[in-house]
């Protein structure tokens, strides 16, 4: 504890004797004044976190407001300290009487002493007895007053200095009598001897002046008298001598002598070394310090300085002189009135009156306008004042060519406006006073006098008093409101025409345009008789800067003068105004029209002048446009001016003067322009209609005007909200419903004219009909049947094809363009078909013109709306739509040139390289044969070859289909209640596709059943998207053409003619008949097939085309065993014979296969077994033994229930083989013997295996066409059926896009084709054996052909066994695979020699072959 006591006092020591330390005063010896600018100024101050941190806020407002706002901060019991001094303006009724005093310094003499004296200075206020004013000294805002301040002590300076202020507050009738008395007193830091000091001098000023005025602001040095204490108390003893120094030099006393009988005070200057400086500042409105204004307020003590005071007025500080602004105004008359036999003091009196005007005039006197004319209407008095007023203002004008009284006439003419106002109030006081009939015309003849004056001075040379002519002008018609009242006011405005008339033309024109807009904004021109006098006179005026041969016309001036002009002549309390609008109509409204036309756009004063032509418009009346119309002379006259008027209305239109925001401008002009154009049309009907005078352009141009005043944007009431809509129906109405009745009625009055406006007023019509207006559509739709009615009658081809080609053209950019929907389809062509079904003659064309039309129509608001969709898919169908919909013109020579390139291109990169050969030859032939661009065929053989390179080499996924239904009338027009196939994307996955779709239709509803929907679904508003998702297979029923057969057998590389060239679907799903049976739950399974036809084959312009057919088939459970077992049949062929031809191919994927087939116990190839065990690892034994032991045991149970069938020798099989292989091998290398190797090495280059690659089917197809094979099939009573994917496997299968059977070539047989036909089914009248039935002991032997599904799977069952037995056999042991046959053989391989056993028998020779044997697998 005793440590941190000590601790805690060395601190309170060090805090203690800091400020002793010589580095860290700031303000030793110096006065706080001082220490105070050097911390401001100071950009850094090393507080070392000490101090007084103060925050402060600026309160916006006087201080009512903010004690109003911040009641929170600021109220009742808030210091306001006011400026000291007045602030820049200053308020009427601000009254003040505040004297602020600052004690500045002293120099005091030490003495006897050895340092300098401690002072202490004392202020207080005394009266002139010396009596103590109480608490006459405020030493701050929010303080009591004090009797006594005492200021700060400084220890031991000799000068010290203060500057400190304080506010002294006594009322202004004890101004005059107190004075500030300063005592001065060493004060002692012994407090012993402190109590007996006393004050060693004495200093006094006094508040007001000997002559009166108050003590002057400034600085004052002051006499430090020195003296007895008792006779310092005394006021008396001290007041009669100077106070400061500057007043003890004027009275020059001698030095040494007392100028008093006390004699122990030292009034002169040399008796004392001590002095004391003081500062004053006075804020007083009632007290001056000013001896001139103090003086002329108390002219009647010294009259013979009046006229001095009155010129030393003119040099008074401003600020004095408002603060006496009504004594001074009433000293200025009465010297005015009293003074009336010199007429110097009127000269004066007026210069004075004139100076003050003018001084209120200033912004920073601009408050005291109101002051000045409460005096005028409250307390001026003056009765004859207005003879001395005009009298000297008269003398002014009349002598304006004294250049010694310019600058007065121009300080006059400023303050005209208030000088009237003295004039016309005396006038008043005096004829209330005394009546009209003692002075009769004095006053009016001085009205006119003046006017005369002033005539005179504007028809004087421009060169001479411009600035007083300007001035003249300027302030002239602030009169007229005031001198109205006492004087008559037409005459006035008799006077003032005549002003302005004296003004020479082409001088101070934008002032005297000025001028005429100040005297109509007066209150003359709103009596209809002054309008009588002046709207001549402004019309000339105007006529002359808006004439088109006007120079330098000032549109700024014009356009002002003319809107006020029209601002009057529209109010309802000014009198008749319809002359006066005829006037403004026959000499101004073209002339403004004009005035518009020319002037440009971004031009400041175009809006003003629209706003004043439609003023004119709105205020003429249907008698004004008759007689406007009977002002021409000539009928060239009444057309150029409609020409004139509807151009620019038009331009108007389509170019917004105004704001788009800013309704009611924009409404009101379109009412007018409605109002005027309807006022038009009757002048085209009367005089431009008939055969001999009409007017094409006009009628053209009225048209073309009426069709964009429709169309503007102002006036498409569904743009607005509901409650802006409202309002402007109510007040304007739907414009658009009245001019698209009036030009109906325009064009049914044209009569034999219509012929001349097709088809350019198509577009224009077609405009009209698309706004959304139910009643304008069934009003104008009907004029496209009488176009075409028109066309049909006139043209003399007695069609309409110039309308039709431009409707179309025209709806295509107008749908584009935003506008249409599908309510203007419905009635665009319900009106069509009901006015063409009623005509004889357009019943036929013109029902399918409607039709077309409206199909176009659907198709573009499908475009339209999916324009901006992120599915490509979706914009190109629409877009295709659209194409259709439109005529195709044939291209040049050089585009059809590149377009073919391109097209060639694209399809290289899409990997069609088999649609990029058939162009290439086209474009090769074109080459050849017409243009013979030998270098072109060169680069485009080239190409080819890589084409055909690419089919043989790169690899092309097989793409998968999926069906797609959109049904729900929440769907685009485009998709509803349509079912689409698309085609996916390589490697697209179903859940990619899924949520591709569901991305697009956010909304829509997944159906979970693949039946069709019912008809609820179809016409819910919903969005229900069916789906079928799967792979899809090509399943070619019918024929490809002969050079695409190679491509679709097995060996097809490329993959294309597998998926492609397609344009059938069919979809299984499983559909159970009866109830479920225990023990085989397939047998009442049966399959609903359902076959879609699209629109176009793929791959087409489009990933996805509509379905157009859709066909339903069952098939029974047993046929679907059936085709189910031919699919695996193929899945094998195929992968047996790709190991065949290619030894390093992998064995998993042969693994995978097997392994399916054995698990569900369907019968496993011996020879695939094999092959599978040549090729046999370490990893996968377990899985051979299991498939040999698997395939031992379904054999076992095959045999026993079918019996035993022998398969074919080896030997059969491979004489089928020979030949052909003998024939590629040839064909491939001559001299080049082909090694028989073990399975082991038994492996081809790749090279050499690129060229002997062929495919057992490839054989099949090239040997033995079957054209009657075919045929009897087709006789049978049913074409052979697409195959189907397994039980209750939702896919699709691909049809081959060929939609008839070719009778000229039978199908080849190619890996989607089945290979195994049911064996009664390839008997043709008895000329091919069949093969031999099996044991009778069976329950299917019979020895007579068997149709019999029955008999179909059995005989399956075999094939299945024997063939791939046969086939793997007959391929895996030949070491040596066959090479691949040229291409370019056109016709089919010759038979295989005679000396080969063979039942293969030429379709040339009438025969059906027996695929069976063609294979080797008919049963011994």
């Amino acid at each position: 504890m005793a440590q941190i006591a000590m601790e805690t006092y060395i601190r309170q020591r060090q805090l203690i004797m800091s400020p002793l330390i010589t580095s860290h005063v700031i303000g030793e010896n110096e006065p706080l004044t001082s220490v105070f600018n050097k911390v401001i100024a100071a950009k850094e101050v090393n507080h070392k976190g000490q101090g007084l941190w103060v925050s402060l806020k600026l309160l916006p407002g006087d201080l009512a407001q903010v004690q109003k706002d911040f009641s929170h901060l600021v109220d009742r019991s808030t210091a306001v300290a006011r400026k000291m001094g007045f602030p820049e303006i200053i308020l009427p009724g601000d009254i003040r009487n505040d004297i602020y005093v600052t004690l500045i310094q002293g120099d005091f003499d030490k003495g006897k002493k050895k340092t300098p004296k401690n002072v202490e200075v004392t202020m207080s206020v005394h009266d002139e007895d010396g009596n103590l004013q109480e608490k006459a000294i405020q030493p701050g805002a929010g303080y009591e007053g004090v009797s006594e301040y005492k200021s700060v002590v400084y220890y031991q300076v000799k000068q010290p200095c203060w500057y400190e202020t304080v506010k002294v507050a006594i009322a202004i009738e004890e101004v005059s009598r107190c004075h500030l008395r300063f005592t001065f007193r060493h004060r002692s830091s012994q407090e012993s001897r402190d109590r007996s000091e006393r004050a060693f001098g004495v200093g006094f000023v006094k508040l007001m002046n000997a002559d009166g005025t108050t003590l002057q602001d400034g600085k004052h040095n002051l006499i430090v008298y020195k003296g007895d204490n008792k006779k310092m108390e005394d006021a008396k003893s001290y007041l009669t001598l100077p106070c400061t120094k500057m007043e003890m030099e004027e009275k020059e006393a001698p030095s040494g002598k007392n100028l008093h009988p006390l004699a122990n005070f030292t009034p002169t200057k040399d008796s004392t070394k001590d002095s004391f400086q003081i500062a004053t500042v006075i804020c007083s409105t009632k007290l001056t310090q000013n001896v001139d204004l103090l003086g002329l307020l108390n002219w009647r003590s010294n009259s013979h300085n009046i006229a001095h005071n009155l010129r030393k007025l003119m040099e008074v500080e401003g600020g004095e002189i408002v603060k006496f602004l009504p004594d001074t105004l009433d000293a200025l008359f009465n010297i005015m009135m009293e003074m009336s036999e010199n007429e110097t003091y009127d000269f004066l009196v007026f210069d004075a009156l004139v100076f003050i005007i003018s001084l209120i005039g200033d912004i920073k006197f601009q408050h005291f306008n109101a002051v000045l004319e409460t005096y005028i209407y409250k307390h001026f008095s003056a009765t004859l004042a207005y003879v001395k007023l005009t009298k000297v203002l008269n003398c002014y004008v009349g002598n304006a060519e004294d250049s010694s009284k310019t600058e007065l006439l121009f300080a006059a003419l400023k303050a005209l406006k208030y000088l009237f106002r003295f004039i016309v109030q005396s006038r008043v006081l005096y004829l209330s006073v005394y009546g009209k009939s003692e002075d009769g015309n004095e006053f009016n003849d001085a009205i006119r006098q003046l006017f005369l004056s002033f005539n005179v001075l504007m028809d004087r040379p421009l060169e001479e008093a411009v600035k007083i002519k300007g001035a003249a002008l300027k302030y002239l018609p602030s009169i007229i409101n005031d001198v109205k009242l006492v004087f008559d006011p037409v005459e006035l405005s008799v006077l003032f025409s005549k002003f302005i008339q004296s003004i020479p033309d082409n001088q101070l024109v934008r002032q005297k345009l000025n001028c005429l807009t100040k005297i109509v904004e007066s209150d003359l021109f709103r009596q209809a008789e002054c309008r009588d006098a002046l709207l001549p006179l402004l019309i000339d005026q105007l006529s002359g800067q808006l004439d088109d041969n006007s120079s330098k016309p000032d549109h700024e001036a014009s356009s002002q003068l003319l809107s006020s002009v029209l601002e009057v002549l529209d109010r309802k309390d000014v009198g008749a105004t319809a002359l006066h609008i005829q006037l403004m109509m026959e000499r101004l409204l073209r002339r403004i029209n004009r005035t518009v036309i020319g002037m440009s756009r971004q031009s400041p004063h175009m809006a003003i002048f629209v706003a004043c032509m439609t003023a004119i418009l709105r205020q003429m009346d249907d008698f004004h446009y008759s007689h406007y119309i009977n002002t021409f002379k000539t009928r060239q006259d009444i057309i150029d001016f409609l020409m004139e008027t509807f151009i620019m209305f038009k331009d108007l239109i389509g170019k917004n003067v105004y704001a788009a925001d800013w309704m009611v401008m924009n409404m009101m002009q379109s009412r007018v322009f409605l109002r005027a154009v309807n006022q038009f049309t009757s002048v085209l009907n009367r005089f431009f209609l008939d055969q001999t005078s009409f007017e094409l352009q006009l009628w053209n141009n009225y048209f073309h005007l009426a069709v964009a005043f429709l169309t503007h944007e102002s006036l498409q009431l569904e743009t607005f909200s509901q409650a802006k809509r409202s309002k402007i129906i109510k007040k304007y109405g739907d414009m658009r419903k009245e001019i698209g009745f009036k030009i109906r009625d325009m064009w049914y009055n044209l009569g034999p004219h219509k012929i001349k406006f097709i088809p350019a007023m198509v577009g224009p019509i077609l405009e009209v009909t698309l706004v959304p207006e139910p009643e304008l559509r069934k009003a104008t739709i009907p004029i496209f049947f009488d176009m075409m009615q028109c066309e049909f009658n006139f043209s003399g081809n007695r069609n309409f094809h110039m309308f039709e080609n431009e409707l179309i053209t025209k709806l295509d950019q107008e749908v584009e363009g935003g506008r249409g929907d599908e309510q203007y389809k419905v009635l665009l062509e319900k009106l069509l078909l009901e006015h063409c079904r009623k005509h004889k003659y357009l019943a036929a064309p013109g029902e399918v013109f409607a039709l077309l039309v409206s199909s176009l129509l659907e198709n573009l608001l499908d475009y339209r709306t999916i324009m901006h969709d992120e599915s490509k898919e979706n914009r190109m169908s629409c877009t295709v739509n659209v194409l259709r919909d439109t005529f195709c013109v044939c291209s040049q020579q050089e585009l059809k040139e590149k377009l073919y390139q391109e097209i060639i291109s694209f399809f290289d990169r899409g990997k069609m390289w088999e649609k990029a050969i058939e162009l290439s030859k086209e474009l090769a032939d074109m080459y050849e044969n017409k243009v013979f661009d030998y270098e072109g065929i060169g680069d485009l053989l080239k190409k080819r070859a890589t084409f055909y390179e690419n089919i043989m080499k790169a690899m092309r996924p097989q793409p998968e289909y999926f069906a797609v239904g959109y049904y729900g009338q929440g769907f685009p027009s485009f998709l509803r209640n349509k079912i689409f196939i698309y085609r996916g994307k390589e490697y697209e996955r179903r859940e990619d596709f899924n949520l591709k779709l569901l991305t697009q239709f956010p909304s829509a509803e997944k159906m979970t059943s693949t039946a069709p929907p019912a008809e609820e679904i179809k016409a819910s508003p919903k969005q229900c998207i069916f789906w079928v998702f799967g792979a899809f297979w090509s399943t070619p029923e019918l024929p490809l053409p002969h050079n695409k057969a190679a491509a679709n057998s097995s060996d097809d590389k490329g993959g294309y003619y597998r998926a492609n060239e397609v344009q059938q679907f069919t979809h299984s799903r499983p559909v159970r008949k009866g109830e479920k049976d225990p023990d085989n739950e397939f047998a009442n399974m049966w399959i609903e097939r359902t076959t879609y036809t699209t629109a176009y084959s793929f791959p087409g312009i489009l990933k996805w085309f509509e379905v157009k057919h859709v066909t339903t088939e069952e098939i029974s459970p047993l046929e679907n065993a059936i085709e189910t077992m031919e699919l695996t049949n193929e899945k094998i062929t195929n992968i047996v014979q790709q190991h065949m031809w290619d030894r390093s191919l992998p064995v998993h994927p042969l693994s995978m296969l097997l392994n399916g087939i054995v698990d569900p116990a369907m019968p496993l190839l011996a020879e695939g077994i094999r092959i599978h065990g040549e090729k046999l690892t370490e990893q996968l034994k377990p899985l051979h033994e299991r498939l040999t032991s698997c395939f031992r045991e379904l054999r076992r149970k095959v045999e026993k229930q079918y019996g035993v069938i022998t398969l074919p020798s080896l030997q059969t099989k491979l004489s089928t083989l020979e030949p052909l292989l003998e024939k590629r091998i040839s064909t491939s290398s001559r001299n080049e013997e082909l090694p028989v190797k073990d399975d082991g090495d038994n492996r081809i280059s790749k090279l050499k295996r690129k060229e002997w690659s062929i495919s057992k089917s490839q054989v099949i197809v090239e040997k033995e066409p079957e054209t009657e094979l075919t045929s009897k099939m087709g006789t049978a009573g049913k074409a052979q059926r697409p195959k189907s994917l397994q039980l209750g496997d939702n896919r699709l299968t691909l049809h081959s896009s060929s939609l008839q059977q070719p009778t000229c070539s039978p199908p080849p047989i190619t890996p989607k084709t089945p290979r195994t036909q049911s064996v009664p089914s390839l008997q043709a009248d008895g000329l091919a054996t069949p093969p031999p039935p099996p044991p009778k002991s069976k329950p299917y032997e019979s020895s007579t052909p068997r149709n019999s599904v029955e008999e179909k799977a059995v005989q399956c069952l075999y094939c299945f066994f024997f063939f791939q037995v046969g086939v793997m056999l007959s391929l895996v042991r030949k070491k040596v695979a066959p090479p691949l046959p040229s291409r370019r053989e056109a016709k089919p391989p010759p038979p295989p020699p005679k000396t080969r056993k063979s039942s293969v028998v030429s379709s040339e020779q009438g025969l059906q072959p027996n695929p069976l044997v063609n294979q080797g697998l008919a049963p011994q």
